[in-house]
């Protein structure tokens, strides 16, 4: 167990915020009581950041850098913090999808991380392991952020209508998940297609894949194993990749038809049934 008194803050992100934490509280002489009066949590809280124990959440560092007057530090710092947690084989892929000016996703099983609510999340993070499972999560979600920035990445998604009959988490957790895609309507940047069972066989059967294309960087062709990523800037990989993404396109329905069948299935697979009485039943 990390003791406050021997916190490295060269140890990781984690470390360091945590150093940096109690440095600015001390600062304010304020104790790890009052600080959490101030941005309403325990004190216990607090001092389980200050040791790395746990992992701080964006809105916990947004009070607290109002808090103490850091000017941001805290808030800045907090991406870099949740990017650390996540597994060492995915950092570099993470870091990929944050400088990427355009990702092409498809999906044949799943909604892709950077999507999924968080009941969807946990679901899938759960299946085998639920160890801190809630900081994995959050992990997870805060990857979303890149969708925050002032010029965020165009995502062009091609899901698989499997991908929306996989029941992850419960009928309700899909149906969240699905209203969450349909949420994305009209917006330029987050494109979501489905490619139907119609669609027969299709040039994405050999499994899941992204592009990942920046302004002036190789475009880099990421697939993923159990526990491993596989990111490669290979010509030929590239330009196979980019005509199979071309052609699942083509294969995909219409933004508009993809909606619509989104949610006919978020209604008849995952809608809320009632018995003759009008209450609701499972």
């Amino acid at each position: 167990m990390t003791h406050i008194n021997t916190l490295d803050p060269g140890a990781s992100p984690l470390d360091y915020y945590g150093f940096e934490l109690r440095r600015h509280r001390e600062a304010a002489s304020l104790t790890q009581k009052q600080l959490g009066d101030i941005v309403y949590c325990t004190g216990s809280l607090v001092g389980q950041i200050e040791t790395a124990r746990k992992l701080p959440t964006l809105p916990f560092s947004e009070r607290v850098d109002i808090a103490l007057g850091t000017g941001g530090a805290l808030s800045r710092l907090h991406e870099l913090v949740m990017r650390s947690q996540l597994p060492a084989w995915f950092q570099q892929v993470a870091e990929l999808q944050a400088r990427a000016v355009e990702i092409c996703s498809f999906e044949p099983q799943m909604v892709p991380g950077l999507l999924q609510t968080r009941a969807y999340a946990s679901a899938v993070l759960g299946v085998l392991d639920k160890t801190d499972l809630d900081d994995r999560t959050a992990v997870r979600l805060a990857r979303q952020r890149i969708f925050e920035r002032g010029e965020p990445p165009v995502f062009w998604v091609i899901l698989s209508e499997a991908a929306l009959c996989q029941e992850i988490g419960g009928r309700e957790t899909m149906r969240d998940q699905l209203a969450h895609l349909l949420s994305f309507e009209g917006n330029p940047r987050i494109n979501i297609q489905v490619l139907p069972f119609s669609a027969g066989a299709h040039a994405g059967l050999t499994g899941s894949f992204d592009l990942y294309r920046f302004p002036s960087d190789p475009t880099i062709v990421y697939t993923e194993g159990y526990g491993s990523a596989h990111p490669t800037a290979n010509p030929d990989t590239v330009k196979d990749c980019s005509l199979r993404y071309d052609h699942l396109q083509a294969a995909a329905l219409s933004l508009k038809d993809s909606a619509e069948l989104i949610r006919r299935v978020m209604e008849e697979r995952y809608g809320e049934h009632r018995d003759s009485g009008g209450d609701p039943v499972a």
